[in-house]
């Protein structure tokens, strides 16, 4: 009855069916994955929120497939004032509900059913869903770790076949938390040059730069067609207001044809709605409250992770430039998993597994920078505690 695409195994996980044993057994988890900020004491001021939604217009339907013009110019005016891009046209975007929901308007954009999608490993595991539901078949390309993670070009170009329709880019990577360098940009370009494909750019954690210092959007990059994704779930912290949208850039008559091919598809769903648009300045304008906020937390808690790993030569927390996530590298003395499991019913820390995010091998933990200081301080305590009993 049901199509083959949606054919995944829907039980939970080992680690799932822990966590709510440990829950239903009354003891107090901590947890260091928590990816929410509404659920990490982190969001803009409410009133300024829910004030923003208060327009008579929201009344009135005016379906526009690429979205109201007054939100996309919002964009671009985040874009000229954060990243220095200045000449995004408002018609080269498309608003979406999500960053799943334009990489789907992507996918289908750019592939018919079979085609290949090349994405970084590791990083999210969205992907397998995104591309399942797409008809898309995901080839991964590796990223190694040599005191900071780097695109593995060689291995990039052995992946590729004539099949591969687009290259994944997410920027700054999640978990891994590098952003994509000048001189990777570049050989980005010269590999779709190459084998007539597209970059597909995830920015959804551009802003957060744990040095400050902002970093190039590929917004503006014109060298090679190129769809860049961002919303105001990780800009202004507001995940539940589902705001996003699909930038095009590109060489001229490719970049005009990918937007008039992308106005149809959104015609095709008109899922944007009148009162998050209309509240789309506003906003995007809270970020200048929350950034701050969001920023202090991932420095402090990475300084309190580097505090307590003092003592404990046996772990090791990998270089990250920007991002939400931290990569704790311990002992691989059993399958991440299987240490993620002990660790919640033990220590009572629910961290996650690395190979979650396709790690290729064993001995990473994933953990969350946005978690409350207290509980991240805490939650850090215990599980290296419990590591120096492993060792």
């Amino acid at each position: 009855m049901f199509s083959s695409r949606t054919n995944w195994h829907l039980a939970p996980n080992a680690l799932t069916r822990v966590l709510k044993d440990v829950r239903s057994s009354g003891h107090e988890i901590l947890d260091l994955t928590i990816s929410n900020p509404t659920e990490a004491g982190i969001s803009p001021d409410p009133e300024l929120v829910l004030s923003a939604l208060v327009n008579p217009d929201s009344t009135r339907y005016d379906p526009q497939p690429r979205g109201l013009l007054s939100a996309r110019q919002a964009v671009c005016r985040y874009y000229h004032d954060a990243h220095r891009v200045f000449n995004l046209d408002p018609n080269r975007l498309i608003l979406t509900t999500s960053t799943s929901e334009a990489y789907s308007y992507v996918f289908r954009l750019l592939s018919n059913p079979g085609d290949e999608i090349l994405v970084p490993k590791p990083s999210y595991p969205l992907f397998e869903f995104l591309a399942d539901l797409a008809d898309v078949k995901l080839v991964p390309y590796p990223l190694i770790y040599d005191h900071g993670w780097l695109i593995d070009f060689d291995s990039l170009y052995k992946s590729a076949s004539p099949r591969a329709r687009a290259v994944i880019v997410v920027h700054p990577n999640n978990p891994t938390g590098n952003f994509a360098s000048a001189p990777e940009t570049a050989a980005l370009n010269a590999f779709c040059r190459d084998y007539n494909t597209a970059l597909i750019v995830d920015e959804v954690f551009l802003d957060y730069a744990h040095d400050g210092e902002p970093r190039p959007s590929f917004a503006a990059n014109t060298d090679a067609l190129t769809f860049t994704l961002s919303g105001i779930s990780k800009i202004s912290a507001l995940p539940q207001m589902k705001f996003a949208w699909v930038a095009t850039s590109g060489p001229g008559e490719i970049v005009h044809e990918a937007c008039a091919r992308l106005e149809v598809i959104a015609d095709t769903f008109l899922s944007m709605n009148a009162p998050i648009q209309l509240a789309a300045p506003a906003f995007l304008d809270l970020r200048r409250q929350i950034q701050p906020i969001l920023l202090d937390r991932l420095r402090a808690n990475l300084a309190e992770l580097d505090a307590q790993l003092k003592p404990h030569p046996a772990c090791a927390r990998l270089q990250v430039e920007g991002g939400w996530y931290v990569i704790l590298r311990v002992p691989a003395l059993e399958s991440d998993e299987d240490l993620a499991i002990r660790l919640l019913r033990h220590a009572h820390v629910s961290v996650h597994p690395g190979h979650f995010y396709d790690f290729p091998t064993e001995g990473h933990l994933v953990l969350s920078l946005i978690t409350e200081p207290e509980i991240f301080r805490q939650g850090i305590a215990r599980l290296l505690d419990f590591m120096r009993t492993q060792t």
